[in-house]
């Protein structure tokens, strides 16, 4: 059986259905109703290798932050689901992705434990028609939902598309080196046996 994950989300204010192949080519199918947040999605699958099917529908007419928000609630728990007992995965991972003035760079563990350091400077506004501090509330609901620790920086950056998109592109690359599995891991990577 592969290391893949699938569930569901229904509230008054969504309804969010991800499936997930940590195994995959990079290939997505992606609905949220929002097109700029359905690119930084389908970025984060073609960059981490990960086959992923996301549809979404929310509240989107009152705000988009339930939907952003709820959305990255239901793809944490596939990514928990698809890891399973996390025996023989690199666990830690790291990326760095420029993007023209822009470099971001990602750290991740997946330790079991939430933590969101996010350090990503960028001016108040919109990308299209999605507020620029969205992507915080999706990596916030993400980390949680997963139990692991993630820390963001921008090290440099002034637009705010390629702030959006190069943090989504190091994201991505993080979560696939922490995934991959290595053959000379004998259970869990932590001196206490279980994560």
């Amino acid at each position: 059986m592969g290391r893949t994950g699938k569930t569901e989300r229904k509230t008054k204010e969504t309804e969010i259905s991800v499936s997930l192949d940590l195994d995959g080519k990079g290939q997505a199918e992606v609905e949220t109703g929002m097109p700029f947040f359905n690119h930084m999605l389908e970025i984060f699958s073609r960059h981490g290798l990960f086959d992923v099917k996301i549809k979404a529908k929310g509240d989107l007419d009152v705000d988009y932050h339930h939907t952003v928000e709820d959305v990255g609630l239901v793809l944490g728990q596939a990514f928990k689901d698809a890891l399973g007992d996390k025996h023989g995965i690199r666990r830690f991972g790291e990326a760095s992705c420029p993007l023209d003035e822009t470099l971001a760079k990602v750290v991740v563990d997946l330790s079991g434990r939430p933590y969101l350091s996010y350090n990503v400077k960028i001016r108040p506004g919109r990308v299209g028609d999605f507020d620029t501090d969205l992507p915080h509330e999706f990596y916030a609901a993400f980390t949680n939902q997963l139990g692991m620790n993630l820390h963001m920086d921008v090290i440099r950056g002034e637009n705010p598309h390629h702030i959006i998109e190069a943090c989504f592109k190091a994201f991505a690359r993080a979560m696939d080196m922490a995934t991959q599995l290595d053959t000379r891991i004998q259970g869990v990577l932590s001196t206490k046996g279980s994560l």
